[in-house]
């Protein structure tokens, strides 16, 4: 077949008219799509790299154009083993949870209106009670994430002042967001005591003068400094602040409302006992150990966070109507005797091994000889991480899927299982590809069995 030129393209209307029968969008949309698959076509027709007829083209176009309609945010299979995985949305969800869900938020909602005196209400208190008492502080504020809550606690406290926060907190909690430029951002200025291994009492007190707005401790919740350290426990920061009326706050970062050693997770006080060193405030995320959607959760004082509420920021970083019903039903699946039965994320977090091999022995049964030996599949022991800077040091025992296929390359393998109509994410270690079970929902286990049957 000669080379194709331009004259073998059709025009955009030619496309448009085959592709109104398979699709219902915005024709501007429609428009600008078929234009820069075109513009491809053109770059390859002038370095003299396309053969094709005029038919084929025309084909080309409809299935790339409907291939980039298809909805862009698809569910996906988790096997990277990391249950809050940033990348993936943190904490995961239910279907059954969002058809429970879609009851209460079908058409109009109650979300700023109260049905009793029929006047106008707060968000704020479809949630706050519940978060206040598991959290046993005096109020509570919910906003869109945590780095909204800690810029929103600041700027209402220390815009134009200083922020004192020891040079061993100064954490970058993913994104390159930093501390530092958070606390810049909030209209006020960082001062730095101690030093990244060391900061004791002194270093603060030190420091202290009629600038001083506000003493932050930061929760280094994604990674640790061991040896020759020392830091000053937040009681210690709480009775400095006392002595010289300074507010203290907590960023807490991936907060949870459980011991995470009473599930044997990892050793992680949960909020309320935090809360017993009485700092002001308080701030962590809904969407990591907490298992809620994305969302910042200041818990502290009435008399501040009732001023925060008054702050102008507050309409710019407010939770919206779905993310505030989801929270209030993460808040339902919490129980005192920490039987959480309901909680996707903890029910993930706290599979034991033994089960998750015996989960993935039902999918190696239902694999053919020819298909275990083509693809080198076995079953091996991993070890985990929460994930989203939970939990750093605290290994969880886990099990996977373990490929060495011996005709393909694992990263071949790989694209394939990512490429599945339900994307497969696992991960390469050495030459060898690993589907880990410990994020894998038991509703997949048949879905993933046939896609290692299919790959």
């Amino acid at each position: 077949m000669q080379n194709t030129t331009f004259k073998d393209l059709p025009s955009v209307n030619q496309v448009m008219h085959r592709l109104s029968d398979f699709v219902s969008l915005d024709t501007n949309y429609i428009k600008h799509l078929i234009q820069s698959e075109l513009e491809l076509l053109r770059a390859e027709i002038t370095k003299n790299k396309l053969s094709k007829s005029r038919a084929q083209i025309l084909e080309h176009l409809i299935q790339k154009v409907l291939m980039r309609t298809s909805p862009n945010m698809v569910h996906l299979i988790n096997g990277t083993g990391i249950v809050l995985h940033t990348g993936f949305g943190r904490a995961p969800f239910e279907a059954k949870k969002f058809r429970e869900i879609a009851k209460h938020i079908n058409g109009y909602v109650n979300l700023e209106f109260d049905l009793e005196s029929g006047k106008r209400g707060d968000r704020q208190s479809h949630v706050r009670e519940h978060i206040s008492s598991i959290c046993q502080s005096e109020s509570s504020l919910v906003v869109n994430n945590n780095a909204a809550a800690v810029v929103l606690s600041i700027n209402s406290l220390a815009e134009s002042g200083e922020v004192m926060v020891s040079r061993g907190q100064l954490v970058e909690i993913g994104g390159s967001f930093r501390i530092p430029d958070i606390i810049e951002k909030s209209g006020a200025i960082i001062k730095e005591v101690g030093t990244t291994n060391r900061t004791n009492l002194k270093d603060y007190e030190k420091a202290i003068n009629n600038r001083t707005k506000l003493i932050l401790y930061v929760h280094t919740s994604n990674y640790t400094i061991n040896g020759y350290t020392q830091s000053v426990p937040i009681k210690s920061l709480v009775k400095l602040g006392r002595k010289y009326d300074i507010p203290v706050m907590v960023d807490w970062g991936s907060g949870s409302f459980i011991d995470m050693k009473a599930i044997n997770i990892a050793e992680e006080n949960p909020i309320s006992i935090i809360m017993k060193n009485k700092p002001d405030l308080l701030t962590f995320s809904g969407d990591k150990l907490v298992g809620g959607p994305q969302a910042g959760i200041i818990v502290g004082k009435k008399i501040l966070i009732d001023l925060f509420q008054r702050n102008q920021l507050y309409r710019v970083l407010r939770i919206d109507k779905i993310n505030l019903c989801f929270l209030e039903h993460t808040l339902r699946t919490y129980r005192s005797s920490y039987q959480h039965s309901d909680n996707l994320s903890i029910k993930l977090l706290t599979t034991s091994r033994s089960i998750l091999k015996n989960r993935a022995r039902k999918i190696f049964k239902h694999q053919t000889n020819k298909k275990v030996e083509e693809l080198g599949i076995s079953i091996v022991d991993t070890e985990v991480e929460a994930g989203s800077g939970s939990l750093p040091e605290n290994k969880i025992k886990s099990a996977a899927l373990a490929f060495s296929p011996r005709k393909r390359k694992v990263k071949e393998l790989a694209h394939s299982f990512r490429c599945h109509s339900t994307p497969i994410v696992g991960y390469i270690n050495g030459n060898v590809f690993f589907i880990d079970m410990k994020a894998v929902l038991p509703s997949q286990i048949s879905i993933l069995s046939k896609a290692i049957q299919e790959v």
